[in-house]
Parts: structure tokens; sequence; C-alpha cells
């Protein structure tokens, strides 16, 4: 089964970048597309709220409001690894950082964390003011 591996998070200060990465334990046999969702810390029992999303072609992105024009998710050539580039970051960024799947083999990117499945387990990412 495939697995998902997150890595990039720390402890930043506002203003500073980070670049999260996700990396496939192996290719997929399907044209999936992925995205990165946040969980807030001491909150594990909520739902994740979505961040970024992308097709599998790369050519649809989707992005939630209050990351636009900072954050910028892409993924290699080899659609085995996906990133999230993330500039300008505020203290209200912080918080668990998981790259999830599609369920199905579906290329278009989706917001809706029910869409997805094979999640990692995620990275922290923490920005102190």
């Amino acid at each position: 089964q495939v697995q998902l591996v997150e890595s990039g998070g720390g402890s930043v200060q506002a203003g500073d970048s980070l670049r999260l990465s996700c990396t496939a334990s192996e290719r997929f046999y399907g044209n999936y597309a992925m995205g990165w969702f946040r969980r807030d810390l001491g909150y594990p029992g909520e739902n994740r709220e979505f961040v970024a999303a992308i097709s599998w072609s790369g050519d649809s992105l989707k992005y939630a409001d209050s990351v636009k024009g900072r954050f910028t998710i892409s993924r290699d050539d080899d659609k085995t690894t996906v990133y999230l580039h993330m500039n300008n970051l505020k203290p209200e960024d912080t918080g668990i950082y998981y790259c999830g799947r599609r369920a199905v083999a579906n290329p278009d990117a989706s917001s809706m964390d029910t869409d997805f499945a094979f999640w990692g387990r995620g990275t922290q990412v923490t920005v102190s003011s």
C-alpha cells in the first residue's frame, strides 16, 4: 500500500519561509490529484483544514483564501513528490500539515478532505510572532 511521508516542518519566525515535501513510497498506478491540509495544534479530533491542492497534471491549483499569494503547491514530473512552498509565514499558519492523495484515481484538484485518503503522519509547523 502506498505510504506518504511529509517533511520540512519546523519552528520559524513570522515572515520566514519553509518548504514542505510529501514523498510517496511508490509510483501511483492511476492519475491522482494531491493536497495539503492542516490541523491546529491541540485539536487532534478536528477535521483537517484545506490549504492547497494540485491536479494530476499540475495545471490546476487550488488554495485556501488565507494562503493565496503566500503558498505555492507543486509536484515533480514523476508525480511521487508534492511540495508546499510557504512564504511570509504567519502565526496563524501554525499547525500539523498533512499530505493526502485522493481516495480514487481522480486527476482533478479538490479542497474537500473527504475526497482524500492515504494521509501521511504530518509535519509540524510552528510560527512565532
